[in-house]
Order: C-alpha cells, then sequence, then structure tokens
C-alpha cells in the first residue's frame, strides 16, 4: 500500500474512534472516506447500530454492499456527525472539496450535521488554499454566460487562470445532480470567504467548492503521525 494510503487510513481509523452507537452519520465521498466507509462497515457487522446518508451515488453504492443501513437525507435531515474529506485544507479549517465531483451533496449533508470531522493525508494541508483547482458546479444550461461571469468574478477579486470544463474519458463530466463542473486554477486565494461570497451570487452557478466554517476539526495523517486541528469531541 503506497504511503499516501496508510495515512489515509490511519486518518479513517482515528475518524471512526468518533462513531458511537445510535449514531446518524454523513459518509463523505472519495479516496480517503472510502477507508472510513470500510471500517464503518466491519463495525456494522459487529454489531454497531448507526443510520448512514450517502453523499453521493458511490458511496451509497459501497456503503449498500458492506450493509450499512442508509436513510435519504430527507428521512433523517438532522446528523450526529459527518466524515469526509477534502482536497485541501488550511489552518483555518477552510477547505476546498469537489475533486471527485460530490461537492454540492457533500456541502447539504455537511450543513445539516452537527460536526464534520475531515479526514486527510499530510498532502492535503496547506498554507493557503488554491494549489488545487477549485471546482465550481453550474447548470448546463448558459455555460458561456455562466463562464464569462464566472471570470468577471474572479478578476474582480485580483485572481486568474485557466477555467476548465471537466472531462471524463473524452466526455463532460456530469454530477449526480446532473450539473457540470469547472475547474478553476486559480493559485493562492487571499480571501475564500470573500471568494465564496462572490461565487455565490452568479446565476448559473450551483455551488462551489470552498467550505467555509463547515468543518469543526480535521484529522491529518503523515510520517509525524496523527495530527488534530480544531476540536474533535
Amino acid at each position: 500500500m503506497p504511503d499516501s494510503e496508510i495515512y489515509k487510513r490511519q486518518a479513517a481509523e482515528r475518524a471512526i474512534a468518533l462513531v458511537r452507537p445510535g449514531m446518524t452519520l454523513g459518509l463523505g465521498s472519495g479516496t480517503t472516506s472510502r477507508h472510513f466507509v470500510d471500517l464503518l462497515g466491519a463495525k456494522v457487522r459487529n454489531g454497531l447500530e448507526i443510520l448512514g446518508v450517502a453523499t453521493s451515488q458511490d458511496t451509497e453504492r459501497q456503503a449498500r454492499g458492506l450493509a450499512i443501513p442508509l436513510a435519504s437525507l430527507d428521512e433523517a435531515p438532522e446528523l450526529d456527525l459527518t466524515v469526509d474529506g477534502a482536497d485541501e485544507i488550511d489552518d483555518a479549517l477552510h477547505l476546498i472539496k469537489g475533486g471527485g465531483g460530490a461537492l454540492l451533496r457533500e456541502k447539504i449533508v455537511a450543513s445539516a450535521s452537527r460536526r464534520m470531522v475531515v479526514i486527510a493525508d499530510i498532502s492535503k494541508r496547506v498554507a493557503r488554499l488554491g494549489r488545487f483547482a477549485l471546482p465550481v458546479e453550474v447548470v448546463p444550461f448558459g455555460l458561456v454566460a455562466t463562464t464569462r461571469h464566472l471570470e468577471r468574478a474572479i478578476s474582480g477579486l485580483g485572481l486568474g487562470g485557466a477555467i476548465e470544463l471537466r472531462r471524463r474519458n473524452d466526455e463532460v463530466f456530469i454530477t449526480d445532480g446532473g450539473h457540470y463542473i469547472l475547474d478553476c486554477g486559480l493559485g493562492a486565494i487571499a480571501d475564500p470567504a470573500a471568494l465564496a461570497a462572490a461565487l455565490a451570487f452568479i446565476p448559473g452557478v450551483v455551488d462551489h467548492g470552498l467550505f467555509i466554517g463547515l468543518a469543526s476539526a480535521a484529522i491529518v495523517a503523515g510520517p509525524s503521525g496523527v495530527e488534530i486541528l480544531g476540536t474533535i469531541e
């Protein structure tokens, strides 16, 4: 197993210790969250009673394969804890998410949770967000107009860089919600909150991968061990 996968597993193992019987859990998406869901499945097989809400179709398939009880967010609209990964984490627990394309459902689930704990390997820890391209989820209708609005908003904050429509296997990537994703290579983002506010006003933008004020803690694993940012309990 590559070192990065070992670290992801270590972060997930620390997070699984936060799970208590009877909890309703938001189950994140992505490679690190897969480790958490695998560990949760083992706990369920050993008798742990919880209820999960998946943040993506991929996570739902994984959880069902492990016989983890699931509900929709409408059936369980208030969650005790969400455990999810991130593409970047800064010292203020600001995040960039959406590399896997599930940012909208991830944000909805995190917002419905009493606590969101992020799990990641050390490569995701940054001094300032922006090394990873920021995903912006948009409706297909009016894509060119929305992209131009996005370019103007970004320029107005002194940012720049390529904006690319996400593709997979030479086809436009479509999210679980039927939307497109524009990946914005902005470089260092000096004021993530200001950028998040500007993006929220653009017609055609469904949501974006800046998660501001949602994570209460992050568990980051690396060569020096497991580090906790924020308040974990």
